[in-house]
C-alpha cells in the first residue's frame, strides 16, 4: 500500500522498471519504422531510375558482311583485289575463265547484226506485190490469163511470209545475243557493296565449286552498335534516340550513334532486350569488331 508523506507519493521500483521497458520498446519500434521508410524510399528510387547517365557494354560490328561467290563454277581467271583493299559497289573484283563464252558471244553478235536475208526477202515481197497489181490491171483488159494472176499472188504470199520469218529469226538472234552476253557477265564478279575486303579465299588458277566463296567484304561506312539492356529500361528507349559510344582502347574517343532497332522479343532468361544503333563511319576511321561502352543522353 502506497503512503503519502509531505504530499509526495513514493513509487515502487517495479513501476520504474516497467516504464523503462516500454520506453525501450518505443525506441525499437521507431527504429523499425525508420528502416522501413529507408527501404521504401530506396525501392521507389529504383523504380524511377532513368536510362540517362548509365554505361552499358556494347559491340561495334560491320553493317553488312558478304561472303562473295559467283553464279557459275569453273577456273578462277584472276582476283583483282586483296585483303585490306577498299572496294566500291559495282567494281570488278574477280573474273572466271571465259574464253569459250566470249567466242559464243562473238558468234551471236554476228548473227544478231546480220539482217541481209530479211531485207532481201522484204524487197522480193514488195516486187511481187507490184507484179500482182500489174497483172490484175492487164486482166481487166484480158491481156493476161487468170492463171498468171493466181501464180503471181501465190508467189507474193510466200515471199511476204518468208520475209516475216526472216524478221523473227533476226529478233531471235538478238535475244540469243542478250542471253549469251548475260552468261558471259556471270563470269565477271562485281562487289555488291561499298566496303573493305577482310578475307581473300581464292587465287588465280583455283577451281571454284558451288560452295566456295571468293572473298569476304565488310561494309563499314556505317557501323552497327549492338547492346543488351535490362528489361526495366524497355519503355525508356525509342527509335531515333541518340547515345554516346566509347570504343575501348586503343581506339578511344566519343562518338554519336542513333537507335535504329529495338527488339520486340525480350530474353526472359537474362531479363534483357537487344538494341541496335547506327554509327556513321564514312571515312573508315573506326574499325569493326571492337568492344565499347554505351551511354544514353
Amino acid at each position: 500500500m502506497n503512503k503519502a508523506i509531505g504530499g509526495t507519493t513514493n513509487v515502487p521500483d517495479d513501476t520504474h522498471e516497467c516504464r523503462k521497458h516500454w520506453m525501450n520498446l518505443d525506441s525499437v519500434a521507431a527504429g523499425w519504422l525508420l528502416c522501413l521508410s529507408v527501404c521504401a524510399s530506396t525501392a521507389a528510387s529504383a523504380e524511377v531510375s532513368t536510362l540517362a547517365g548509365r554505361d552499358f557494354d556494347c559491340l561495334m560490328e560491320a553493317r553488312v558482311t558478304v561472303k562473295l561467290g559467283a553464279a557459275v563454277t569453273g577456273l578462277v581467271k584472276k582476283v583483282l583485289v586483296d585483303r585490306g583493299d577498299i572496294v566500291k559497289e559495282g567494281q570488278v573484283v574477280a573474273e572466271m575463265e571465259s574464253d569459250v563464252q566470249s567466242a559464243i558471244v562473238a558468234i551471236a553478235r554476228i548473227r544478231a547484226t546480220n539482217n541481209f536475208q530479211m531485207l532481201g526477202l522484204q524487197k522480193r515481197a514488195e516486187f511481187l506485190n507490184r507484179k500482182v497489181d500489174r497483172l490484175q490491171s492487164l486482166r481487166k483488159t484480158e491481156a493476161t490469163s487468170q492463171v498468171s494472176v493466181d501464180e503471181a499472188q501465190t508467189e507474193a504470199f510466200i515471199a511476204e511470209h518468208g520475209a516475216k520469218e526472216a524478221q523473227l529469226s533476226w529478233k531471235q538472234a538478238q535475244s540469243e545475243l542478250e542471253r549469251d552476253e548475260a552468261a558471259l557477265n556471270l563470269r565477271i564478279i562485281k562487289s555488291p557493296i561499298d566496303g573493305v575486303v577482310t578475307e581473300r579465299l581464292m587465287y588465280s588458277g583455283e577451281y571454284r565449286h558451288d560452295s566456295n566463296a571468293l572473298m569476304t567484304i565488310a561494309q563499314i561506312d556505317r557501323l552497327n552498335v549492338e547492346a543488351f539492356l535490362p528489361v526495366s529500361f524497355y519503355r525508356q528507349i525509342k527509335v531515333g534516340a541518340v547515345a554516346e559510344v566509347r570504343p575501348d582502347e586503343p581506339i578511344g574517343g566519343v562518338y554519336k550513334a542513333t537507335v535504329a532497332v529495338i527488339d520486340s522479343v525480350l530474353d526472359a532468361a537474362s531479363g534483357t532486350f537487344r538494341v541496335r544503333l547506327t554509327l556513321p563511319n564514312a571515312d573508315y576511321q573506326l574499325p569493326a569488331g571492337i568492344r565499347c561502352k554505351l551511354r544514353f543522353q
